[in-house]
């Protein structure tokens, strides 16, 4: 595959390590991009429900893709969240091209731009932890299930659902589970002056634009690699939204194939 030149990419809550991961698409994507920098908003690794049992191959590569991007001279920005903050005990290690921060504040053509994961807005987890890791575990029960509803909705011609989307939408309408947190977010970017502010932890891919009277800011929300599949990519110039499709990636991988195909035989014709 043709790998497209991006100058930044911005990927969260990819959880590796448990069964919602979506890591071979999240493979194709990577191995479809030469980026200068990547930053992992948190969540990468899901330390809260990783399992010893439970670390297939497909997550493996990962790794060792990311791995040898930062060979080929990509760097790695790797943010904490929630479920991994057990890195936030060495938030200023740098590895050569590898830097593990809490936050990172970029300056892209005199625009200021604020990157974090975004669970210091989270209720539920600053003070009731052991609640959000109930509600992880359970979380991972409900992917599990969702597949297999998906699988006989697929065979029935009905649409895919996602039950976790509805249930954790319904839930934070009752308890108030991020308790505004795109507002909160936005409210403190302008602030602090940042023309920009991306998040992750919602796994809700968005971006949007917010003016008050102390000014304005771009908010975007990079989303995940269990529900949604998206990123946030930076091509020098403008900020757009990643969403993988499948179908995108065979039709690619068929005209490379056809291509790779219709050099051999030339050669042969000149041999």
């Amino acid at each position: 595959m043709v790998k497209r030149p991006i100058e930044i990419v911005v990927l969260s809550d990819i959880h590796l390590g448990t069964v919602g991961c979506h890591a071979l698409e999240l493979l194709q994507y990577l191995n479809s991009i030469d980026p200068k920098i990547i930053v992992l908003n948190g969540d990468f690794i899901d330390v809260w429900n990783f399992r010893k049992y439970y670390w297939p191959e497909s997550h493996m590569m990962v790794l060792r893709t990311l791995l040898t991007m930062m060979a080929n001279g990509t760097d790695i920005y790797y943010l904490t969240g929630n479920h991994d903050e057990v890195l936030r005990k060495v938030s200023s290690l740098q590895l050569g091209p590898l830097f593990v921060r809490d936050k990172l504040i970029l300056n892209l053509k005199g625009e200021k731009v604020w990157i974090f994961h975004g669970d210091i807005f989270d209720i539920s987890i600053k003070h009731a932890k052991w609640i959000a890791k109930i509600g992880g575990k359970g979380y991972e029960v409900l992917i599990l299930l969702n597949r297999m509803v998906n699988w006989f909705s697929v065979k029935m011609g009905r649409e895919k659902l996602s039950l976790s989307k509805k249930i954790k939408e319904s839930v934070k309408k009752a308890v108030q589970f991020i308790d505004n947190f795109e507002n909160t977010a936005i409210e403190l970017a302008i602030d602090q002056g940042y023309d920009y502010v991306i998040c992750g932890h919602i796994h809700q891919p968005k971006i949007r634009g917010h003016e008050n009277e102390k000014g304005s800011v771009i908010y975007m929300n990079s989303g995940d690699w269990v529900e949604n599949l998206t990123a946030l990519e930076y091509d020098g110039d403008e900020w757009s939204m990643f969403r993988y499709n499948e179908a995108e990636f065979l039709k690619y991988e068929r005209i490379e194939k056809q291509m790779v195909a219709r050099t051999k035989s030339k050669k042969k014709v000149i041999g």
